[in-house]
């Protein structure tokens, strides 16, 4: 037992210095889920609780991240703006993975009239516009909320997960173990789902990982314009929105919850890297994994 640990430990030193950025990413990312799942157990204060005697108070043992203008704790606030993070990204990526998977795997696998429709009228249409633009077009017209956000991130995002499972399932649908599965009986879904998806699954959760990087920063964007979680709750992006007019006398209420969002994004796109690199059987071969 003790032989295996150690020789589980001198491996995981080994990966830390050939990919010293994946596990920064994978530090940053383990932070950010233990913050967003244990708030209500590390945060000190209620993030709601106004207390007009101690606002715009700077860092200090009593607020480690200072106090906003309503003399909320700014620390709680970050903490429980993790937990809003974590929950509408995992929500979008999975819709948007899931309607990826679904158009893109139809496009592809059946080609024809049904390529041409799903691919020409329906991914490059959102594909043409910005997908930032489509999600606050969306936002507004639906409204601030938890489940409008996350439909508004969806709609704008699907549409890349589509696009690379049609090229993955056109590259692989035509390999030698999908025409023997066709020639022993089997067809439609089990095919799919039996002998194409999970040989492109790989570069679809590289693209997953690096989607929630991008959508953290979008929930950002559009709670910083008001599109995003109605108050009270804390949402990082609102903190930054509310933060503006105190950027001089208060820089903390702007420098904490920025750093959390940079933290977070970089952390994501560090492990997107680290994962191409560890699916990817050359790039394994090349950095001795």
């Amino acid at each position: 037992m003790v032989f295996h640990v150690a020789k589980v430990w001198s491996q995981a030193k080994v990966r830390v210095r050939r990919q010293p950025l994946a596990a920064l990413g994978l530090a940053l990312l383990t932070v950010f889920v233990a913050c967003g799942l244990a708030a209500p157990w590390l945060a000190p204060y209620n993030p709601a609780t106004i207390d007009l005697v101690h606002r715009l108070e700077g860092p200090s043992a009593a607020h480690w991240a200072g106090t906003d203008e309503l003399g909320r704790d700014t620390f709680s606030r970050l903490l429980y703006g993790a937990r809003i993070s974590l929950a509408v990204s995992v929500t979008v990526v999975s819709a948007s993975l899931a309607l990826g998977l679904g158009i893109g795997g139809l496009a592809g696998y059946w080609g024809g009239w049904v390529d041409t429709a799903l691919t020409t009228f329906a991914m490059n249409t959102f594909l043409a516009l910005p997908g930032i633009l489509l999600a606050i077009a969306f936002a507004a017209f639906l409204g601030p909320g938890f489940w409008n956000l996350v439909l508004a991130l969806a709609i704008g995002g699907w549409a890349g997960y589509a696009r690379l499972v049609r090229a993955q399932v056109l590259a692989v649908r035509e390999r030698e173990y999908v025409d023997a599965a066709r020639a022993l009986g089997a067809r439609g879904l089990h095919i799919f789902f039996r002998h194409i998806l999970p040989n492109i699954i790989q570069p679809v959760l590289v693209q997953a990982a690096i989607g929630m990087a991008g959508v953290i920063l979008a929930e950002a964007t559009l709670s910083f314009l008001g599109l995003g979680i109605p108050a009270p709750a804390p949402s990082w992006g609102s903190m930054i929105n509310d933060a503006r007019l105190h950027l001089f006398d208060s820089p903390h209420l702007v420098l904490f919850p920025s750093a959390a969002v940079a933290g977070a994004v970089l952390g994501f796109n560090f492990l997107g890297d680290a994962l191409r690199d560890q699916l990817d059987p050359r790039t394994r071969l090349e950095l001795g994994l």
